[in-house]
């Protein structure tokens, strides 16, 4: 029995095969501990995230404008025949009932400013990037008779009002006064069961249309947001032109800037869009209900750069890489030297790369995702290198070890830099460490099981 185990013993200390399986295992327990960086990670990113949308909250979320409209009641007619049991004969009873028409304007002119603040609104180590944004509407409605498929006399002119809908009202920063012609138009909130919530004007005087002709209209509108800024193209021609500090634009929504009128660099950008009624799937005017178009909106977010916990994330994907090939190092230096390495070390070795993603997202809360980065792989790389130096009794093999973690460190900073070469350089970086494991490992004795 005795002599059974001492040879087991023997061939797992001596065992090329019985190492490999050995660091094999241990390498599959040390993901174990990654696994809970990285759900670390996801926690503090997911931390960020609910942070600053009630920073968001509290000043003013994502703008989506939709408006001008013209609100049009009208008269529709309802008849029933109804038999008279007396008389022998049948009555008609004509119910009068109150429609609305929405219209929508023949021309849309939208100009806006959006200035990001110079310092993000901050909660604890946390920022949220929120803007204000001035906006100059104008445009033309088109001539009622002509627009809406109903007799002039079943119209209620002496009703007609104007609708905005903005998906921020909270955000609202001036006492917004349409001028439609020559008169001055004060609009209030409006509680409705839509996705936008609406501003909605007093009666327009019934004297604006007495001559059925176009009909001009303009507001100044500041609204405190975030997020991102979008427009719903009502007009029958809708034109958008929009100015921004801010350096990371996003164009999205159904429709693109005009070729050509996208200026971005770090001082800001601008931007242009033309939308007309062809363009679009649906028409200039909705009767009885108001359908939810903010499919249908168009414009920008200000997005920010790959934040840090996306970096770190990115990172940690790589540490299988980090862990099995500095392991792989350690057990190719075990194999040449004829030293031994007690799986205990392996083990400690393991944490010691584990730590490395811990530290990298606790500093880069409070620095830098490059300062985080230097810091962690430093402390890491100068822990690993000194414990190397106490086992492999030398210099040789500990300085071998600090170079090839220092390029290993250095290519997945770059990698995680890179979009759209991530997979490029990547794939060509593993090429060549496979080529130096292969080159390396050429001299080893992997027969001889002794």
């Amino acid at each position: 029995m005795k002599a059974t185990t001492n040879r087991f013993t023997h061939w797992l200390r001596h065992s090329i095969t019985a190492r490999m399986l050995v660091v094999g295992f241990l390498f599959l327990i040390l993901l174990i501990p990654l696994e809970f960086v990285k759900e670390l990670i996801r926690e503090r990113s997911q931390r960020k995230t609910e942070v600053t949308q009630e920073v968001n909250d509290k000043w003013g979320n994502e703008v989506t404008l939709s408006g001008p409209i013209l609100k049009i009641p009208y008269n529709t007619y309802k008849e029933e025949r109804i038999y008279n049991e007396q008389t022998k004969t049948f009555q008609t009873l004509t119910e009068t009932l109150e429609q609305f028409a929405y219209v929508f304007p023949e021309a849309l002119s939208i100009n806006g400013t959006a200035q990001t603040k110079e310092k993000p609104l901050k909660r604890g180590i946390y920022e949220a990037v929120v803007f204000t944004t001035a906006l100059d509407v104008s445009g033309q409605f088109p001539k009622i008779t002509t627009a809406l498929d109903i007799p002039s006399d079943d119209i209620l002119w002496d009703k007609i009002s104007l609708l905005i809908n903005t998906s921020n009202l909270k955000g609202i920063r001036n006492a917004i006064e349409v001028m439609v012609a020559d008169q001055t138009m004060d609009i209030a909130p409006k509680f409705t069961k839509d996705y936008l919530n609406t501003l909605q004007s007093d009666v327009l005087p019934k004297t604006l249309f007495e001559n059925d002709t176009l009909l001009d209209f303009s507001f100044h509108m500041k609204v405190n947001g975030s997020q991102g800024l979008h427009f719903v193209p009502l007009g029958k021609t809708t034109k958008v032109s929009l100015e921004s500090n801010w350096h990371s634009p996003s164009f999205t929504g159904r429709y693109l800037p005009l070729d050509g009128s996208r200026e971005i660099s770090q001082d800001g950008f601008k931007a242009s869009w033309q939308v007309l009624q062809i363009n679009r799937e649906f028409e200039q005017v909705f009767y009885n209900n108001m359908p939810d178009l903010s499919p249908y909106a168009f414009g920008t977010e200000l997005i920010v750069p790959v934040d840090d916990y996306a970096k770190s994330e990115r990172t940690a994907k790589y540490g299988i890489l980090v862990i099995g090939l500095t392991l792989l190092v350690f057990l190719l230096i075990q194999l040449a030297s004829k030293i031994y390495i007690h799986p205990f070390q392996y083990v400690m070795i393991g944490l010691a790369l584990v730590m490395f993603y811990t530290l990298l997202i606790a500093i880069s809360e409070h620095s830098s995702f490059l300062k985080a980065y230097l810091i962690a792989g430093g402390a890491v790389l100068a822990l690993i290198t000194g414990y190397s130096r106490l086992i492999l009794k030398g210099l040789k093999f500990p300085m071998l070890i600090a170079a090839s973690l220092s390029a290993l460190y250095g290519f997945i900073y770059v990698i995680i830099q890179l979009e759209d070469y991530a997979l490029l350089v990547g794939s060509i970086g593993l090429f060549a460490i496979l080529a130096t494991i292969m080159f390396v490992s050429r001299k080893i004795d992997w027969v001889n099981e002794s």
